[in-house]
């Protein structure tokens, strides 16, 4: 499916007319990969010290957090932030929540979600995998919130930098296909897996 708009190759949009919520809406792509790194590092490191982690369970649990989260981020993507609006409140939502995005694809203070909004989330993920887990959740919300600094980052160079001439430029042809191509698939963005296992792979 082709595009409708033209993505602009460089600029931005004001979203708010007020400056702090407009401030609130552009994130500098370093602060949440530090502190989603040390809030990971402190919730293991206390799991470790009231032996609710081992070294066997520990690496199982955190890998299984990641992958949790590439399954989140494909299914926000793809039904949250893709929606079909049908209202003029759901469209002026879709268009906050992701649609600048994809008119301003070049726009490096936005590829990640404001910091209060991430805060509020991942402490509502940890009360709902510590009712499923108990104390298990120290080392499986490190690794959903290792998973969530991944895909930033990720998100990031995509945006931000040239594709390299490795394996990984995989990535960057995968999403760059999904903002100029197709935007009906390819919604994953660190991981192509889940666009596999549920046929959303773009057409070559």
């Amino acid at each position: 499916m082709e595009l409708k708009n033209k993505p602009h190759s460089k600029g931005t949009k004001t979203m708010f007319k007020n400056k702090f919520l407009e401030k609130l809406t552009r994130t500098h792509i370093s602060v949440p990969l530090i502190l989603f790194s040390i809030i990971s590092t402190g919730l293991m490191i206390y799991g470790f010290q009231h032996s609710y982690l081992t070294g066997l369970n520990a690496p199982l649990l955190f890998f299984a957090g990641l992958l949790a989260f590439t399954l989140v981020e494909y299914l926000m993507h793809r039904f949250l932030f893709h929606l079909t609006p049908k209202t003029e409140k759901q469209e002026k939502f879709a268009y906050q929540v992701h649609g600048v995005h994809h008119d301003y694809p070049k726009d490096k203070d936005r590829l990640a979600m404001p910091i209060p909004l991430s805060l509020t989330l991942s402490t509502g993920f940890f009360f709902l995998f510590k009712l499923f887990m108990g104390n298990f959740v120290f080392a499986f919300l490190p690794g959903f919130l290792i998973g969530y600094a991944s895909y930033l980052w990720v998100h990031y160079m995509v945006h931000a930098f040239q594709p390299p001439r490795n394996f990984w430029k995989i990535l960057w042809v995968h999403h760059g296909i999904h903002h100029y191509k197709d935007p009906e698939n390819a919604f994953g963005v660190s991981s192509p897996f889940w666009d596999l296992i549920f046929r959303t792979m773009p057409k070559k």
